[in-house]
């Protein structure tokens, strides 16, 4: 059960105040009666609220795919860079977040939500979720290194990364499929094998790959089939 005031703000009807102010002029109903009291509890999933003659359609949960563009934190706030944050509109009162982080001048699929619970699963180390990335690369790549690649990458700091898969596609170009997501975690794994990494960009975060139609800086929802998907991966 939910306060009928918090739900209106969570549905996007306003601030608190605002949606009161809705309340208070009796223009909200609850399964056709007419409600002032904005304490009044109500069940969001199976109560018919209706605002101003309009049924208020609620969603607890949103699931976004945002494509990425270098010089972008992924966060809510940052006082010297534009945020992930920044390029989602319209979902403000659902208190959405990026699962995960890329680096700033790191591009590509970036997953945003406000469902704390399947985002701390396809974060988890449990769960071994594949992010894959395609890498652009300088220095010599020796046969050896596809072993390395499979058997876990040993950091500078001596910390040993689970096994990963990578897939040349040229001589300076790779897809690189990992289950974790240490800090620089990519372009630190080819630093210890003596290349640097000079392009980065994340193509697919488990089964959901980067929309080829999504342009850099723009976002659209999942699909229920997408939704479902992730979910799966985590159950």
């Amino acid at each position: 059960m939910m306060r009928l005031d918090k739900y209106l703000a969570h549905a996007g009807y306003g601030t608190r105040s605002e949606v009161k102010r809705i309340i208070s002029k009796g223009l909200v109903e609850v399964n056709g009666v007419v409600i002032k009291k904005d304490d009044q509890k109500i069940d969001e999933t199976n109560d018919e609220i209706i605002v101003a003659g309009a049924v208020s359609n609620y969603t607890k949960h949103v699931y976004l795919m945002l494509h990425k563009p270098a010089g972008v934190i992924s966060s809510n706030y940052d006082p010297m860079h534009k945020t992930t944050k920044d390029l989602i509109h319209g979902y403000d009162h659902l208190q959405t977040f990026p699962v995960g982080r890329l680096d700033l001048d790191t591009e590509g699929l970036l997953i945003i939500t406000n469902d704390g619970l399947l985002a701390h699963q396809l974060l988890s180390p449990r769960y071994h979720v594949d992010k894959t990335y395609y890498v652009e690369f300088s220095g010599d790549y020796k046969a050896i290194y596809t072993s390395l690649f499979e058997t876990g990458v040993t950091l500078e700091d001596g910390y040993l990364c689970m096994p990963s898969h990578i897939e040349l596609l040229s001589e300076h170009t790779a897809l690189l499929t990992i289950k974790e997501g240490k800090y620089h975690q990519v372009k630190r794994m080819f630093m210890v094998l003596d290349m640097t990494v000079t392009y980065l960009k994340r193509v697919s975060f488990g089964p959901i790959k980067l929309d080829e139609n999504l342009k850099k800086g723009t976002f659209r929802p999942l699909t229920e089939d997408e939704i479902l998907a992730l979910k799966k991966v985590v159950s």
